[in-house]
């Protein structure tokens, strides 16, 4: 009779660890810097309760997503230290989320859009830039910290594109799913994906993307990104572009 010998112990191929990646959450603006406004709402306001939901949603419904916040209060943290503390940190991806506006006469103009970094700064996407790197001015000492970047220039350093040609891809992927999302599954007017020299997505040595959530300047859509429902709506459709864009980067790695 012949005894078979078990090793208890014996395990199979060890499990591949599942990866953890980081996010960067940057509720756009905060303190001192208010951001544009509406009739009533401040953006500063909007995009903190936003952004504190889709990190609550990552944080609960995920389990291999950290989140880094920017800000969890109205409190103001200037564009530099926002681009350098998601560079220490390593993060994975960085998502910037504000509120746009329009000029008077124009409050009929609404919906999403939701930027990467590039240099087609024609038309509307130029005031925009303008419009959201001009926080730059409120530092008394900017242009040393800023390195002579000026805000106002429709002239952009090519040295910046060459930075960010690496992540482009991604973030590309990202903020088209962001649109998608909105457009979809939360309700909202998707104006699409576009492209500027927005400082802060220049800066981050990771795929980034600039989420605005809509005009506080047109007096219906004002009136949405106050509701709490749309609130909710928004913020889910971020996080689900979050967690289907590290779906995607696994799939590519593998």
């Amino acid at each position: 009779m012949f005894l078979l010998a078990f090793n208890v112990n014996a395990q199979g191929p060890e499990a591949k660890p599942k990866r953890k990646y980081k996010v960067v959450l940057d509720a756009g603006h905060g303190g001192k810097d208010h951001g544009t406004r509406g009739a009533v709402l401040r953006e500063k306001d909007v995009v903190l309760k936003v952004t504190l939901k889709v990190g609550e949603y990552l944080e609960t419904l995920t389990d291999n997503i950290e989140v880094i916040y920017i800000r969890k209060t109205d409190e103001y943290s200037h564009p530099a230290e926002r681009a350098k503390l998601a560079n220490e940190k390593e993060a994975d991806l960085y998502v910037s989320i504000h509120a746009n506006a329009m000029p008077p006469g124009n409050s009929h103009i609404f919906g999403t859009e939701t930027y990467v970094m590039g240099t087609k700064n024609e038309g509307r996407n130029f005031e925009v830039a303008k419009r959201e790197n001009s926080v730059i001015l409120l530092e008394e000492n900017y242009e040393e910290i800023y390195q002579g970047f000026d805000p106002n220039s429709p002239e952009v350093n090519i040295m910046f594109e060459i930075m960010q040609e690496a992540y482009q891809e991604n973030s590309i992927f990202l903020a088209q799913t962001v649109e998608e999302q909105f457009d979809k599954r939360a309700g909202r007017k998707s104006r699409g994906v576009k492209q500027s020299s927005l400082w802060v997505l220049w800066n981050t040595a990771m795929p980034s993307v600039l989420i605005e959530l809509g005009y506080l300047t047109n007096p219906d859509e004002e009136k949405d990104l106050g509701s709490k429902k749309v609130q909710d709506y928004l913020a889910s459709a971020i996080f689900r572009s979050v967690r289907d864009y590290f779906k995607y980067v696994e799939s590519t790695e593998n």
